[in-house]
């Protein structure tokens, strides 16, 4: 009887090593990421950006957002200020432009790879920064040796998403 309790646990172990090691060599498909739900991977996603009036690196940056396939509309706002208050951007975290994209606030000038990635991921979060205006983001443009950091953020905390030169 031992000996046929052991070969029952022991072919149960095998049989869940070997679902385990299939399961880690199929294909993944990004976290939260439905099969109903549009595939981001493609590049194409609708973004809307409030900005105030006269300021260039907002269109610079929805340009480069629409050279990588990206719906952009633009909303110029007298109280962009309200706006992000109203979006639950923190002051530390601001920048000359908020956007929205999904559900999820995209505040500055944040690199499209980090939006891309922020949609496919579904991450509990409020949304991504890039906060204040580094000179080599995308919009801003001015070459220089520069590394800023993309910042995702809830109501209470804030995590480096990914750090750019």
């Amino acid at each position: 009887m031992k000996n046929r309790t052991f070969y029952i646990i022991a072919a149960g172990l095998l049989g869940l090593s070997i679902l385990f090691w299939y399961a880690m060599f199929q294909p993944n498909q990004p976290a939260g990421l439905a099969e109903n739900e549009p595939d981001y991977f493609d590049g194409s996603f609708d973004l809307i950006m409030y900005h105030g009036e006269g300021c260039e690196c907002c269109v610079e940056w929805a340009k480069y957002l629409e050279k990588n396939g990206v719906n952009v509309t633009s909303e110029l706002v007298e109280n962009l200020h309200e706006v992000k208050r109203e979006k639950g951007v923190p002051g530390q975290l601001s920048s000359c432009h908020t956007a929205v994209a999904d559900g999820y606030i995209i505040e500055g000038h944040v690199p499209v790879e980090d939006i891309r990635r922020l949609l496919a991921e579904r991450p509990a979060v409020i949304g991504v920064s890039v906060p204040g205006m580094p000179p080599n983001s995308p919009g801003m443009d001015i070459p220089v040796e520069n590394t800023y950091q993309s910042v995702i953020f809830d109501e209470d905390n804030m995590f480096i998403y990914n750090t750019h030169n």
